[in-house]
């Protein structure tokens, strides 16, 4: 099967060259025609498995859609993004994320900024794993071609993957001026929910910044979005403040392991849970009499249940 799809590759290859030649009755090189060939040729490397070769066909293809002025110019970039994904198949991310890039400047260049950013979407999705970095730039000039075109729903959604890989890689400075973005383009579009959970991200990111006044100040700036004040996501922040500035280690680690912020955004949650007191070593403070009545050692399971408790103080 894959011998077969080969030589039938090189069909539409030996196609394509002839519609190249010129003489004396043919002047011009029949680009349009070469470019189908070449297409064909591309799908039936692809099919057996010759990513290499149909990387090379698709580059051609692009080549020729490039040459023949009269055909839609995103042919060529499609073919070129194509050309990428093969590069994908055989592992080779650095070269795809390329190919995927440069046609995404075509097709800014174009006039079609929407398949740009989708294009760049999908670069950043294959390159994650293996490059955390490398995603996040793709995500944020994903989202900065939506903006521009005032498509914020999708702009606020790549910024969002773009703040969450920032945490991840401890980039917390970035992260708190992505996450201060988003917010904003939430409450543009009046999703004021979104900013409640938003407002949330902060003061994890500035806590583990050790910035208790810039976490302060965006719960501060949040009463003023509709539905804040009284909030569930209000109160947490405010006890979770309280108990921080306090060095409530108790306090903290009760607010901090609650369902609101434990069903976060796994690196969010992740945030929660490792968040310390300053000073306080990472253990939780004692209380500071035993009950009144008891015995000295009757105390201690009573407290160990508190220290799991689900709720907020």
């Amino acid at each position: 099967m894959a011998a077969q799809k080969i030589n039938e590759a090189h069909e539409h290859i030996a196609k394509a060259e002839k519609c190249l030649k010129t003489s004396l009755t043919k002047w011009k090189p029949d680009f349009d025609s070469a470019a189908s060939e070449y297409a064909k040729a591309a799908v039936c490397f692809k099919n057996a498995k010759q990513y290499d070769q149909a990387k090379d066909a698709y580059l051609k293809e692009a080549e020729y859609h490039t040459e023949n002025k009269a055909y839609p110019a995103p042919a060529a970039h499609l073919a070129i993004e194509q050309a990428g994904m093969m590069m994908k198949e055989q592992k080779k991310m650095p070269e795809a994320i390329q190919y995927i890039e440069k046609a995404c400047m075509m097709y800014m260049e174009n006039g079609t900024p929407d398949t740009a950013a989708m294009a760049l979407d999908r670069a950043g999705k294959l390159i994650e794993p293996i490059n955390l970095e490398k995603a996040v730039d793709l995500y944020q000039k994903a989202a900065g071609v939506f903006e521009n075109e005032d498509r914020l729903r999708q702009a606020v959604e790549l910024l969002g993957k773009a703040s969450r890989l920032l945490v991840r890689l401890k980039r917390l400075d970035e992260a708190a001026v992505a996450l201060q973005k988003e917010k904003n383009m939430y409450k543009e579009i009046e999703n004021f929910p979104m900013c409640f959970k938003k407002t949330t991200a902060q003061v994890l990111v500035h806590l583990h910044r050790g910035d208790y006044v810039a976490a302060d100040k965006c719960v501060r700036e949040s009463y003023s979005l509709p539905g804040y004040s009284g909030s569930e996501d209000c109160v947490a922040m405010e006890t979770l403040l309280q108990g921080y500035d306090e060095q409530d280690e108790d306090q903290v680690y009760r607010v901090c392991n609650s369902p609101l912020l434990k069903y976060m955004d796994n690196d969010y949650a992740k945030l929660a849970i490792s968040l310390r007191v300053p000073g306080g070593g990472g253990k939780k403070k004692k209380a500071a009499a035993a009950p009144a009545g008891g015995a000295g050692g009757a105390a201690a399971p009573a407290e160990e249940d508190d220290d799991y408790e689900g709720g907020l103080c």
